[in-house]
């Protein structure tokens, strides 16, 4: 399983939310870049970038940012946030973006996603974000009556390379992802899906693991990664060998 650091952009720095909240930011680190660097340095395989005030614009609003993550590492970026027309589409992938994640238009114009899926075979990705198994749009402020499971097995039709699912009522708490949603999502379609939120510790991870043979390939992590919760280079080691050894009664220490 594939873990995959996250960074989120809010006026060009690296931030969190708390369950989507806006008002409810917590500034990391004001160079997205240096951070990239580093999760790579790391052991990442990946960088998951979210850009916030697009989401919430409709429109790619980092772009500076963007441009500095993707010189600054050699490993793939993907990049979700305002992805809501071809072009700005194609300009990530020109900047060197692997792969794009759209959301809101998988809701509002599921033939774009199609056309896009078609046109950027690979490299499309589309994000769930979910409120109570609902599907939640434009930066998380709007919900929809679309079931996360529906929407999924549309997309799959439609030829999206992947499922990002987040539940957003977990998403920056650290209160552990929402395993039962992630195998009902994961069994409802062919295509991998990519856990997100709520990952605090080594052992929500174990878990997340166990959803591996139905197709969860890989899980974001943010806040629990720049907190310290989790160390990077040791849950790379842990879940991409797929095994941990020598458990502690208080944790885990030595990874196989």
């Amino acid at each position: 399983m594939e873990v995959i650091p996250a960074i989120d952009l809010l006026d060009g720095k690296c931030v969190r939310l708390y369950q989507g909240d806006y008002q409810r930011s917590e500034i990391f680190n004001d160079n997205p870049a240096t951070v990239a660097r580093s999760w790579a340095e790391q052991g990442a395989t990946r960088i998951h970038v979210v850009d916030l005030d697009g989401a919430k614009e409709g429109k790619t609003a980092n772009l500076a940012a963007l441009e500095a993550i993707v010189a600054a590492i050699s490993i793939p970026v993907q990049v979700g946030g305002g992805l809501r027309d071809r072009d700005s589409v194609a300009r990530l992938l020109d900047l060197g973006v692997q792969r794009c994640i759209v959301g809101t238009v998988a809701v509002e114009q599921p033939e774009l996603v199609q056309a896009l899926c078609q046109e950027f075979s690979g490299q499309v990705v589309v994000g769930i974000d979910a409120r109570q198994g609902k599907v939640a749009t434009r930066g998380w402020l709007e919900t929809s009556e679309i079931l996360a499971t529906d929407l999924a097995q549309r997309m799959t039709v439609a030829g999206a390379a992947a499922i990002i699912y987040t539940d957003i009522h977990r998403d920056g708490t650290m209160t552990g992802p929402n395993i039962e949603a992630l195998r009902e999502l994961a069994t409802a379609i062919e295509i991998p899906v990519i856990a997100s939120g709520g990952v605090s510790s080594l052992t929500d991870l174990l878990g997340l693991l166990a959803l591996e043979p139905l197709g969860v390939t890989g899980v974001i992590i943010g806040k629990a990664i720049y907190t310290g919760d989790v160390n990077l280079t040791e849950a790379v080691q842990a879940v991409g060998n797929g095994r941990l050894q020598d458990i502690p009664p208080g944790g885990f220490s030595t990874f196989a």
